[in-house]
């Protein structure tokens, strides 16, 4: 691949129509959104597409800086396809990656912020709530490097050592090629991830295998690369390597990114928590997570 993305559909859509050994693709619209779900069956599928084998699901939504409601359409078609991809039954992490001081990788921690715990719900307290199948739920952001001096896989770890849950569910914020899938797209996958990936500032990866069980990985594109933005408007024309040495690793973001990152990470984090509960309606999961 010659740009970055951390989005599946994106790569297989640079393929175009070369034959995509041991890839399935499905799409279809839902709740007025487009979902697209695409498995990695093999290893020809993963050197075909550079992701591990599992399931990758994008739910292209309204775009979030003109998204205003959050129990709407977007919300069920979010909600529906992160609940297919998680564990039935079993607790549950949320950790929340990326830099909160950076507005395009503060998504993680925002939605950290906003998610409903409940680990701590317990006995008479569980009984009083007449929720007796409430999941439960624990949540933290991991912060960055540079500020903790640890690893974001490294403190997932630590935790999941503590508290045993029975799967992770990080939040990131992500890379794409396009721009319109700016704030407007959101994907999940059963595979885990490695943050930074996208660009160029790749971390530990935090997967099933690195944590000790599985990682659901949720994330929104925020940013593109400069560089694979300017040669895709340039066309055929192009000088790749002359552009890249220009931008110099340069990525961009819309200028009203503050908006996207605080819809999203709402959206996300209610649609987090209405498939991790399913007995709470969304409107009463706005209430309890105010």
């Amino acid at each position: 691949m010659n740009f970055r993305t951390d989005l599946a559909l994106e790569r297989c859509e640079f393929l175009g129509k070369k034959e995509l050994g041991g890839i399935e693709i499905e799409s279809f619209n839902a709740h007025k959104a487009k979902v697209s779900r695409i498995d990695v069956l093999n290893a020809e599928g993963e050197e075909t597409v550079g992701k591990p084998i599992g399931r990758y699901v994008t739910v292209e939504v309204t775009p979030f800086a003109k998204h205003a409601q959050f129990i709407d359409d977007s919300l069920s078609a979010v909600s529906e396809e992160i609940r297919r991809i998680i564990p039935a039954e079993g607790s549950v992490l949320v950790a929340g990656l990326g830099n909160i001081k950076i507005t395009p990788d503060a998504l993680g921690p925002k939605c950290a912020s906003m998610i409903f715990a409940t680990r701590h719900i317990t006995g008479e307290l569980l009984k009083a709530t007449g929720l007796s199948n409430l999941r439960s739920v624990s949540a933290f952001a991991t912060g960055v490097m540079g500020e903790t001096g640890a690893e974001a896989g490294e403190m997932i770890r630590g935790v999941v050592k503590t508290l045993r849950p029975d799967f992770v569910i990080t939040v990131d914020a992500l890379a794409a090629r396009s721009v319109s899938r700016l704030g407007s797209t959101i994907q999940m996958c059963n595979t885990g991830i490695v943050p930074g990936s996208g660009v160029g500032n790749a971390r530990q990866e935090i997967s099933e295998r690195t944590v000790g069980v599985p990682v659901i990985s949720i994330g929104v594109p925020t940013v593109v690369d400069a560089a694979t933005l300017i040669a895709d408007c340039a066309g055929a024309d192009a000088d790749e390597e002359m552009i890249s040495e220009q931008t110099g690793g340069m990525m961009v973001t819309p200028r009203e990114v503050d908006l996207m990152i605080e819809r999203a990470a709402k959206l996300t984090s209610l649609a987090i928590n209405c498939a991790l509960q399913p007995d709470i309606s969304p409107e009463d999961m706005l209430i309890l997570t105010a």
